[in-house]
């Protein structure tokens, strides 16, 4: 049986993790004054996940809507 809105489903899905990557256990985990490769690791952590939140809207805007 196929379901109607899996595109909403998955963007849900999306919105909870950006939800949950950008608050405070991960936050806290990644605020060090540790540098890699010369960028703070807070910073690092948050353009990364922030890129992997947009590629992925993006993976789901692009793609079909069967499963």
């Amino acid at each position: 049986m196929k379901r109607a809105n899996v595109k909403a489903d998955r963007l849900a899905a999306l919105f909870l993790l950006g939800f949950a990557l950008f608050n405070y256990p991960f936050l806290a985990i990644f605020n060090h004054a540790r540098l890699v490769l010369g960028v703070p690791l807070l910073y690092l952590y948050l353009f990364v996940a922030w890129g992997a939140v947009i590629a992925l809207a993006a993976v789901n805007a692009s793609g079909p809507d069967d499963p």
